[in-house]
């Protein structure tokens, strides 16, 4: 059973239709204990991730995503809920994060290094560039998925990084570490890629 954590923020029943979809049982819950129980867990997420830092820490649901990367079953965060996995975010002031994944969440400059202006937020389908191997890439081949977001993971350590997509820079389009995992993007709205995604997900095993 999949558990889909309800901290207030977030695209919770596109995420749960698109887990029914592939014929699996999943729960929506803000109880701690409850999620601990589930056997992969997703944390969804649209928003401000300052408001989105204050939500799990009232709701003790920060705990909760910490202790549940320890139990070596599949954690994954989506669009923002990948955000919140990195050490802190300069949205609406800095903010310490989960800490599970290292790297800053900085915001679009919105200027190439050319000086030309481009567009923020970074909305519409972009294909993936591949890093490193990965169960999560299984029948995965350069494939475009969904993005809609303003902030991206600055990355220190580019053993995290998993794929990127090119939007004037490189954007981290799914990061993981051990069994902690995030997309960028929404793969519940990303067509077969995304759902092939989220079935390798539901099967994935540490290397």
């Amino acid at each position: 059973m999949i558990g889909i954590v309800d901290y207030g923020m977030g695209n919770l029943f596109s995420v749960n239709k698109a887990l029914e979809r592939l014929g699996v049982d999943s729960f929506i819950s803000d109880e701690p204990e409850k999620l601990l129980e589930a056997s992969a867990l997703i944390v969804p997420g649209v928003g401000s991730f300052k408001d989105a830092m204050f939500l799990l820490n009232e709701k003790r649901l920060d705990e909760m995503i910490k202790k549940f990367a320890t139990s070596q079953k599949p954690l994954l965060g989506i669009c923002l809920g990948m955000q919140l996995l990195f050490e802190e975010s300069e949205e609406n002031g800095l903010t310490t994060g989960l800490q599970l994944l290292p790297g800053k969440v900085v915001r679009f400059s919105g200027n190439t290094s050319e000086g030309m202006a481009y567009k923020v937020p970074h909305m519409g389908w972009n294909n993936l560039v591949f890093h490193q191997e990965s169960p999560l890439l299984k029948g995965m081949n350069d494939d475009h998925v969904y993005f809609v977001h303003s902030y991206y993971a600055a990355l220190p350590d580019k053993d995290v990084l998993i794929a990127s997509a090119d939007y004037h820079v490189q954007v981290p389009a799914i990061v993981g570490r051990g069994n902690v995992l995030g997309m960028q993007f929404h793969p519940e709205k990303s067509g077969e890629a995304g759902m092939q995604l989220l079935r390798n997900f539901l099967h994935f095993k540490k290397v």
